[in-house]
C-alpha cells in the first residue's frame, strides 16, 4: 500500500485547496477548438494595455546577462521606490511578486498556536499563506461585501499576530477611506502587524483612497505592499515590494529566498517607475473602461459592487456558473468567484474598449436580452 502523504503534510496544508488562477487562453483554445487569436480574456485583473516599450528596452538591454544572478540585493529598484516615497532603503523589502511578500510575512511572524485575521471574500492568499505554515486563519464577516474594520479589531486576541487588510480589495473592489483607515490602526495592538495590501493603489485618482504609506512613521507596526503587477503592466515578471519599518524589513529578509526577483523583473521596475505616461494611460484606460461595463450591466438590468479596481464584480442574483460556461463558449474568459463566498458573481477585469464591448455582447446573447 503507498504511502498517504496528504495525510503526513500538516493539518494546516490538509484543509487548503490550491490557488485556482484565471484560465489561461491557450488552455481555453484546446478545450473548445477555439482560434487564441479570438478569445477574450477578462480573468486575472491584467494590464489589458500591453507592456510599455520603455520597459521592453530596458529588459532587451539586459538580455546578454541571463548567465548572471541577479543583484540579490535589488539596490537600484529599492534605491528608486525609496526616493520615491521618501523612505529609507533598509525599509524597502523586494518579493516575487506581493504575493511573496505575504509569504514572508506569514513565514516570518505565524506559527502554530498564533493566528491572522482578515476579512471574508478577501484574497485567497491570505489563508493559503496562514495555514500553510500551521496557524489559525480567522476570517470575519464582510459588511456590505468590504471589510468591517470594527469586527477584524474585535477579532484581534492575544494569540494574533497579523491582520491582512486590502485597500482596495480583491476580488469585491471595495475600499475603507483614511478615516476609517486610521481607526483602525489607532486600535490594533502594537505587536499585532498590520499588513496593508495595495495592489491596486495606483489606479486611484487624486485623494479617493488613502495612501497607506502616509501612516508608517506613526504606526510601527504597518507593513505596506505594493506590486508592479496591474498598473505598471508586469504581471509576468512578477515583481512586488513591502515598505515598513527597518526591523520589520530586517526580519523579512531573513527568510526571503535567495535571489528572489529576477534580473529582467529588476530592470523592468525601474523603466516602469520612471514612465509616468503608461500609468496614466493605464489609469484612463481603467476609468473608461469601468465606466463602459457599468453602463453595459445598467442597460441589462444587472447589479454589480462599486469597485476601485481594475475590475468589476457584477452579480447575477442566480448561481453565476452557467453564465461563465455560456462566456467560455463563446471565446470570453471572466473569473467564477464561488471559491470567494460569491456563487452569484463574476469578476471582470477591465479590458480595452473593444474587449469589453464583446463581453458585453457575449454576455447579452449569454442572458437572453
Amino acid at each position: 500500500m503507498s504511502c498517504d502523504f496528504l495525510a503526513l503534510a500538516q493539518p494546516g496544508v490538509q484543509k487548503l485547496s490550491p490557488y485556482v488562477p484565471g484560465k489561461p487562453v491557450d488552455e481555453l483554445a484546446r478545450e473548445l477548438n477555439l482560434d487564441p487569436a479570438t478569445i477574450v480574456k477578462l480573468a486575472s485583473n491584467e494590464n489589458p494595455l500591453g507592456p510599455s516599450p520603455k520597459v521592453l528596452e530596458a529588459i532587451k538591454a539586459q538580455l546578454g546577462e541571463l548567465t548572471r544572478y541577479p543583484d540579490g540585493n535589488g539596490f537600484v529598484l529599492k534605491q528608486k521606490l525609496a526616493l520615491r516615497y521618501g523612505v529609507a532603503l533598509e525599509q524597502v523589502t523586494l518579493g516575487n511578486g506581493s504575493n511573496d511578500i505575504l509569504e514572508l510575512v506569514a513565514r516570518a511572524y505565524l506559527a502554530p498556536g498564533l493566528n491572522a485575521v482578515f476579512s471574508e471574500h478577501a484574497f485567497a492568499v491570505y489563508p493559503i499563506a496562514t495555514q500553510a505554515v500551521g496557524a489559525q486563519a480567522k476570517a470575519v464577516p464582510a459588511r456590505q461585501w468590504g471589510h468591517d474594520l470594527g469586527a477584524m479589531l474585535a477579532a484581534i486576541d492575544e494569540h494574533t499576530r497579523v491582520v491582512f487588510i486590502a485597500n482596495p480589495n480583491n476580488p469585491t473592489g471595495t475600499w475603507f477611506d483614511t478615516e476609517a483607515l486610521q481607526r483602525f490602526l489607532s486600535g490594533v495592538p502594537e505587536h499585532v502587524l498590520v499588513v496593508l495590501d495595495e495592489a491596486y493603489i495606483e489606479y486611484a485618482e487624486g485623494g479617493e483612497l488613502p495612501d497607506g504609506l502616509t501612516f508608517l512613521a506613526l504606526h510601527p507596526n504597518l507593513l505596506v505592499s505594493r506590486t508592479f503587477s496591474k498598473a505598471y503592466g508586469l504581471a509576468a515578471l512578477r515583481v512586488g515590494y513591502a515598505i515598513s519599518s527597518p526591523q520589520i524589513a530586517d526580519v523579512l529578509n531573513r527568510v526571503r529566498q535567495p535571489f528572489n526577483v529576477n534580473s529582467l523583473a529588476l530592470s523592468a521596475a525601474c523603466a516602469a517607475l520612471d514612465d509616468n505616461e503608461y500609468l496614466a494611460a493605464s489609469r484612463t484606460c481603467n476609468t473608461n473602461g469601468m465606466r463602459q461595463l457599468e453602463a453595459g450591466f445598467k442597460q441589462l438590468g444587472l447589479e454589480w459592487i462599486p469597485s476601485k479596481g481594475n475590475f468589476i464584480a457584477v452579480d447575477f442574483d442566480r448561481d453565476a456558473a452557467p453564465v461563465n460556461q455560456a462566456l467560455l463558449r463563446e471565446g470570453v474568459i471572466v473569473r467564477p468567484v464561488g471559491g470567494y463566498g460569491m456563487p452569484t458573481f463574476l469578476r471582470v477585469s477591465i479590458g480595452t474598449e473593444t474587449e469589453n464591448a464583446r463581453f458585453l455582447d457575449v454576455l447579452r446573447k449569454a442572458l437572453g436580452r
